[in-house]
């Protein structure tokens, strides 16, 4: 996401780092191009225009002016007015009220809005909460199925919604139910239509009446740009939503829905969805989105990213084969499943600062089909092999390679690199680069 705009800005502050010192002239120029980046970015005009206007404002100011880096400064103030742009800091689902607390899910058709339900469940459940889903979408068979599915998948209660129910019935009903079930947030997949209409609106109203939601989450699609904004306007003026959840970010290169939303409707963006994954879902923050975009990386985010999938104990076991030269082809095939889960490896690379533009300049893509043809190698093996690979001889190597749908050369490269991380690990543990060995963070966190 924001992959075309922050190439563009990246050329901009090149140039403005360029200078030893800026001048009204260059800070102008920098800023014309800044305004055609964002324009292109699908940027509301109107939000451009009061942003640059607001850079240009600190950017004339002695903060700049003053500064032994000028340019560094201009960047920073950039980033700041950026995260402000988009609401400042991360607001989250409000849960406040008599359990269980409704959360409505309200949208177009085709946003997305059932998965984000399911996503929804998914991080309310890591939190600690019990969620119930309710399909209140009586007008698509398809939704209710695929919410029930969902919450097979999931191991969550979902009401028994029919076709033939009212959908203001349904949540009143399944708030009883959800409380008979031990659940304490209720989440309320509504109805969408293709467009906004007087009839869809009411039926909202009514529902939100009705069950008097805790909060009104909108999900909008941030590939249609400034649709979602003008969407998202509407959909605000009818029922005073709480915030939004943009899908599909990893699908936008531009970015102008995420960075217009808040401007426009006063309304935070409060999550993301960056998958197709249940897991694929992430909290909106944005000061970290501001530094994504600039290249600066996201490590707090990897971090949770991490800390969510990683067994600490397992990742401890680790860390002492590691030390004692014990780590098998088995333990790199479990710690490579566990890493896999915190999502697309481009993705998380770009959250390292600096990454992002070595990608730029180098053309660099990682390949994930290589890990698969990793694992597929790995999960040839016999749990004798995958222990000990020093057993593994020419036979073996292409038994495991036809099991695998590989070549003979691809085991080979693997038991290398895997031989030649091991030995290195080794001159570490035995002192040859004094404290390294144990200071080294263990894999996977």
């Amino acid at each position: 996401m924001f992959d075309s705009l922050s190439e563009k800005l990246d050329s901009v502050f090149k140039r403005l780092r360029g200078h030893g010192t800026l001048s009204e002239s260059n800070i102008s120029d920098g800023l014309r191009e800044v305004r055609m980046a964002l324009l292109e970015a699908d940027v509301h005009f109107k939000v451009v225009k009061q942003f640059v206007a607001d850079i240009k404002e600190r950017a004339m100011g002695q903060e700049v002016m003053a500064s032994l880096t000028p340019g560094q400064q201009v960047i920073k103030i950039v980033n700041d007015e950026l995260a402000r742009l988009m609401g400042g800091r991360h607001e989250g689902l409000s849960l406040a009220g008599t359990h269980p607390v409704p959360i409505m899910m309200v949208g177009l058709q085709g946003s997305g809005k059932t998965t984000t339900t399911g996503k929804l469940a998914v991080m309310l459940r890591k939190q600690g909460r019990k969620p119930y889903l309710v399909p209140a979408d009586v007008y698509r068979p398809a939704a209710i199925d695929q919410l029930r599915k969902i919450g097979v998948q999931l191991d969550v209660p979902v009401f028994e919604s029919r076709t033939d129910m009212n959908p203001v019935d349904i949540c009143q009903k399944a708030r009883v139910a959800a409380h008979k079930a031990g659940c304490d947030t209720v989440l309320i997949d509504t109805a969408g239509r293709l467009h906004i209409d007087a009839e869809l609106m009411d039926e909202l109203k009514a529902i939100k009446a009705a069950v008097s939601p805790s909060d009104i989450l909108l999900v909008a699609d941030a590939m249609t740009g400034q649709d979602a904004v003008n969407m998202a306007k509407s959909f605000d003026d009818a029922l005073d939503i709480g915030g939004v959840v943009l899908t599909k970010m990893d699908g936008d290169a531009r970015g102008g829905a995420a960075l217009s939303i808040k401007s426009i409707t006063g309304k935070p963006i409060k999550f993301v969805g960056v998958g197709e994954k249940l897991n694929d879902f992430e909290a909106f923050h944005p000061d970290r989105m501001a530094s994504r975009i600039l290249g600066m990386g996201d490590v707090l985010t990897m971090i949770e990213k991490a800390q969510s999938v990683v067994d600490a104990k397992q990742a401890e076991e680790y860390q002492k084969k590691l030390r004692k030269n014990q780590f098998t082809l088995e333990d790199f095939r479990n710690q490579m499943t566990q890493v896999r889960k915190m999502g697309s490896l481009t993705d998380l690379l770009g959250m390292i600062p600096g990454f992002g533009k070595l990608k730029q300049m180098k053309g660099m893509e990682v390949d994930e089909s290589e890990l698969t043809r990793i694992e597929a190698i790995i999960n040839s093996m016999t749990p004798q092999e995958r222990r000990q690979h020093q057993i593994i001889n020419g036979s073996r190597r292409r038994r495991i390679a036809l099991g695998s749908g590989t070549t003979v050369q691809d085991v080979n490269s693997l038991l290398k690199n895997y031989t030649q991380v091991m030995k290195m690990m080794k001159k570490f543990t035995k002192g040859n680069m004094r404290g390294l060995g144990r200071g080294m963070p263990p894999m996977g966190r």
